[in-house]
């Protein structure tokens, strides 16, 4: 058996995209390296990781072990490259950091940066994905930290608050619904919606949310980032649902209104967690507590 970290890298992001395309990429490798990679591993040991499919990859049983042994080893790595770093120069560690689109868009690339401009010598892997799979994420060790909504479980991981994070409708004042002072979501299912980005962790979230009460959102168009979506809203192509801090960030008095929702979900807060607090590393802990100042 000759596996290398980069090959280890590679299966998990392999894993954690659900294609041999997406996890090459993140890797930053050919496709055809990926694949003879893949196969390599797979011949050593005269057994399959990888069940392909139509619609992607899944792990078998031996590639869900695989997948355990590699998370292991990967972040004792790192842990020992950052124990490191003191003694040689240029030395990175990495911190993995696990975010909903509001954490993302709203809240984190000041805090980030200003993190980054003060440790020269750490990285941090930032990727946006729906809370529940942060969860899951986190639980399989599989990300140092993650910013999640707290209408999912957390009992088994630990949390700090991060930011209070209400989602409101938006819609322009010719809206039929534009006089309703709250609304239930439901309420809204029956007109168009300005929606994000289909992979965008709040645009997966809202549809569950539809499916939840036997429905469907109706979206008419998709627009990158809540920038896009408020000023379509603005122009009045539909509805949307968007964290009242996007709003809040508008330049002036923006040009549509925004309407409380009557559903708990939507008077959520965002928490930072991990599996244990005090067994990350020493890079995580520093980013941990500037996030939590």
């Amino acid at each position: 058996m000759h596996f290398d970290l980069t090959d280890l890298r590679l299966y998990l992001h392999i894993l954690d995209t659900g294609n041999i395309t997406a996890g090459a990429a993140r890797s930053h490798l050919s496709l055809a390296a990926a694949s003879a990679r893949i196969r390599a591993m797979e011949s050593s040991l005269g057994i399959e990781f990888l069940q392909r499919g139509r619609r992607g990859v899944t792990p078998t049983p031996a590639g869900k072990a695989l997948a355990k042994h590699a998370r292991t080893l990967l972040q004792q790595a790192e842990r020992m490259q950052q124990d490191l770093a003191e003694y040689a120069k240029g030395v990175k560690g990495q911190v993995r950091l696990l975010c909903n689109t509001t954490a993302i868009t709203e809240y984190l690339p000041e805090l980030l940066a200003d993190f980054l401009r003060e440790h020269p010598n750490l990285d941090i892997d930032l990727q946006e994905l729906p809370s529940a799979r942060i969860t899951h994420a986190l639980r399989q060790g599989a990300a140092d930290l993650g910013i999640v909504s707290d209408a999912v479980d957390t009992g088994d991981l630990q949390t700090r608050a991060f930011r209070d994070d209400p989602l409101v409708l938006i819609l322009s004042p010719e809206h039929p619904l534009a006089d309703s002072e709250t609304l239930s979501f439901s309420d809204t299912l029956n007109h168009d919606f300005v929606s994000l980005d289909a992979n965008s962790a709040l645009a997966v979230y809202l549809e569950e949310q539809a499916l939840h009460i036997g429905s469907r959102l109706k979206i008419r168009v998709r627009a990158d980032g809540f920038d896009g979506v408020m000023r379509m809203v603005a122009r009045g192509v539909g509805l949307a649902i968007v964290p009242l801090a996007a709003v809040e960030r508008w330049p002036g008095d923006p040009p549509f209104k925004n309407i409380a929702l009557r559903e708990s979900w939507a008077r959520r807060k965002l928490l930072i967690g991990a599996r244990n607090f005090a067994a990350l590393p020493g890079y995580a802990k520093a980013l941990l507590d500037a996030l939590t100042l």
